[in-house]
């Protein structure tokens, strides 16, 4: 197969197309003709040496993909060669072919063409688990998104509004922003011209957190929690060390919560992806919810899409299609 390779560790340049060896289905595993997959901020971090895979996985990047089903291992039921798919990785996506566990597997979406199901697995079950399984988000409550225009925030802030919720967004410009509201959000925050603990607290705070910066926002993210309110850290764009005031949070009543997906057991990523089937699916082949794609780029051109992620100028998902 063709697949993107990381001889060592660096920038950009450091992702090359080669020649690889294919991927051979284990029990319980379907190899996947990959048709696209997409580019995660954890692509970047793997690109630069800071995100190796978990044990066992791929060692080539590529958390998500989209394709079709070559090839069925032994004690899999339910999926027959042919079938369009998409998939949540541990690894492999930048490849023509990778070998997925039949649990991390979702139909293509009805009324999706299969390019852009690619955008779907990581970020959908990444919101769904930790919005609505860790932080449990109920309707009139209010959620604050921050990076609203990211693959990520672009998907929170879809779902927080299908379920009835009030969203609030960060964003760094007057056009992601505009995007964000085309999605349904309620309050945009600007975070280079406003506060967003003070513009929270004119909502009396807000209830669910879903934060990507980590360290740099924690004090303020508690700040900016409502009574009873529950943080939830996804990511570490704003470092990963911070001190921590548990009185303010005491006294707040509050929770904070710090999830990964990646190196999950098989178990419970295969729970998450049964719960997105059952509870999401439905919202994006109605039309309620979709996937929202900046650009696309040939696999061959994965090193330009990293540069797209890294100057954080795009909004929703870059797709890397085979």
């Amino acid at each position: 197969m063709r697949a993107i390779t990381i001889t060592e560790p660096g920038g950009p340049e450091a992702l090359v197309l080669a020649d690889a060896p294919d991927p051979v289905p284990g029990h319980g595993e379907v190899l996947v003709d990959v048709v696209a997959s997409a580019v995660n901020r954890a692509d970047v971090l793997q690109r630069q040496g800071f995100y190796a895979p978990p044990p066992g996985a791929s060692l080539h990047p590529g958390l998500e993909c989209s394709g079709r089903i070559s090839a069925v291992g032994e004690g899999v039921v339910g999926w027959s060669v042919g079938d369009e798919v998409c998939a949540l990785l541990a690894g492999g996506g930048y490849a023509s072919r990778v070998a997925v566990p039949a649990g991390q597997l979702l139909p293509a979406p009805k009324g999706l063409d299969l390019v852009t199901a690619a955008a779907l697995p990581e970020v959908v079950s990444t919101v769904w688990s930790n919005v609505f399984q860790v932080c449990h988000l109920r309707p009139g409550e209010t959620l604050l998104v921050h990076g609203g225009s990211s693959g990520i925030g672009t998907m929170a802030v879809q779902l927080g509004k299908a379920i009835g919720a009030r969203v609030a967004v960060t964003a760094g410009s007057a056009e992601k922003l505009a995007a964000c509201a085309e999605l349904g959000a309620d309050v945009l925050i600007n975070y280079r011209e406003q506060d967003f603990v003070e513009e929270l607290a004119k909502l009396g705070g807000a209830d669910v957190i879903l934060d990507v910066m980590g360290a740099k926002y924690l004090d303020r993210n508690i700040d900016a929690l409502a009574f009873n309110g529950r943080l939830v850290i996804i990511g570490m764009q704003g470092g990963v060390t911070a001190d921590l005031n548990i009185a303010k949070l005491m006294a707040k009543r509050g929770a904070v919560a710090s999830t990964s997906l990646r190196a999950r057991p098989l178990e419970e990523k295969a729970a998450i992806v049964a719960s997105v089937r059952e509870h999401v699916w439905p919202l994006i082949e109605s039309g309620v919810v979709r996937p929202v794609v900046d650009r696309t780029f040939p696999l061959a051109e994965a090193a330009d899409a990293h540069r797209l992620m890294e100057s954080s100028t795009h909004i929703g998902k870059i797709l890397l299609v085979v």
